[in-house]
């Protein structure tokens, strides 16, 4: 699966438009993540534990994305965007979107 975030894959033309995909996932802190978070804002420097489960959030996302558009026979997806929401305290939603399209 090709996946840009232009509205054309470089040297590909678009065939068919196959239509709008997503994918999405919520995710929760837990409690031992927030406990190595609430030292490291005693001392500083990146959360690891947030930015890796954000890291695998991203991924669980895109996955789905690409699941959405294989349905819909398509081989690639343009204008691909990401977004981050809060849903609740605590939890927040990962959505990858984008246009799914068939290419030569």
């Amino acid at each position: 699966m090709i996946i840009v975030t232009t509205d054309f894959v470089p040297g590909k033309e678009i065939k068919e438009l196959k239509g709008f995909v997503r994918g999405s996932t919520v995710q929760s802190k837990n409690i031992g993540r927030d406990i190595m978070a609430g030292l490291k804002t005693i001392v500083g420097g990146e959360i690891k534990e947030y930015t890796d489960m954000m890291e695998q959030a991203r991924k669980q996302a895109i996955g789905r994305m690409v699941e959405d558009a294989q349905q819909k026979g398509a081989n690639a997806i343009i204008a691909m965007r990401l977004e981050t929401s809060a849903v609740m305290q605590n939890a927040s939603e990962i959505i990858a979107y984008g246009t799914a399209v068939y290419v030569d």
